[in-house]
């Protein structure tokens, strides 16, 4: 099997204006934040964007990127509403399709299983059927049931990170929770994986069992080496969140000048600048 490793320049030059692109992680959690930054610093517009949301939804937002989001929630964890994803509704900024947490999931579901819906009770009874107007409900022909036919999640390319991966695309997540990331990459028409760390397959198993292996090759089309870039989110047990440099994004968000200030020293450069950037944040944090 050959290499699949890329450059994050190469896996931006994959996508195309008008894409719908899903993001793993959840929340503030293990997110593809290179990747995100490199989207942001692109000439890409008008996308559709797939994630259970946090700062990759913020950003985004904030770069000019989304046309419609499809999403359960937007959150940094620790402050409970990601800042730029509040004030692009606000400003009618962005079309917005919210679900509850478990019909989102089904929907990648069937996506990821190649079905046009499945259904499920989540929802009934809830507001979420009345702000989705389109959402339809099918009878059990087993009980007669009326459950929400939650329609797929298909999406044109996904974007995940990961703790390790090989050059083939196997790839491995170490922390607590997987996510919906495997779903994300069955669900979409081409998956990019980045990584903590390319390592041999043979190591792959020498950090986690057998189950950590989260990921196949045969649902990735390119990995890309980012060390650090899943920050400031979660990436466990690499690193934690970067609670410091989270509560910098968010009160540069609450004010224009602020924002600009933090962009130009964080944001006006591509990855390597970014990462020298953070380093001489935490070094004048530290003192």
């Amino acid at each position: 099997m050959g290499s699949k490793v890329m450059s994050i320049d190469e896996v931006l030059g994959s996508l195309s204006d008008g894409m719908t692109v899903g993001i793993g992680g959840w929340g503030s959690r293990r997110k593809p934040m290179a990747l995100v930054r490199a989207i942001c610093r692109s000439s890409l517009r008008d996308l559709t964007v797939v994630s259970y949301g946090g700062p990759d939804v913020g950003l985004l937002c904030a770069a000019g990127k989304v046309r419609r989001l499809v999403t359960a929630f937007v959150t940094l964890d620790t402050i409970p509403l990601e800042p730029h994803f509040r004030a692009a509704r606000q400003d009618g900024a962005i079309e917005l399709t919210e679900y509850d947490e478990g019909m989102f999931m089904f929907g990648l579901y069937a996506a990821a299983h190649g079905l046009p819906f499945l259904p499920t009770p989540a929802g009934l009874g809830s507001d979420v059927m009345r702000v989705n107007p389109s959402l339809r409900t099918v009878r059990s022909p087993y009980g007669d049931e009326e459950l929400v036919a939650v329609p797929a999640l298909t999406m044109d390319v996904a974007l995940v990170h990961m703790n390790r991966a090989d050059a083939r695309g196997n790839a491995q997540y170490l922390g607590p929770d997987p996510y919906m990331d495997d779903l994300f990459v069955k669900a979409a028409g081409a998956s990019y994986v980045s990584c903590e760390r390319l390592v041999d397959t043979s190591d792959l198993l020498k950090e986690g069992p057998l189950q950590s292996l989260l990921i196949s090759r045969a649902h990735v089309a390119g990995v890309v080496e980012t060390p650090n870039g899943a920050h400031f989110t979660t990436c466990e047990p690499d690193h934690g969140r970067d609670e410091a440099f989270q509560r910098l994004y968010a009160k540069s968000a609450a004010d224009p000048d602020g924002w600009t200030a933090f962009r130009e020293r964080f944001l006006s450069g591509d990855e390597a600048a970014y990462q020298d950037a953070v380093r001489a944040f935490r070094e004048e944090s530290s003192r």
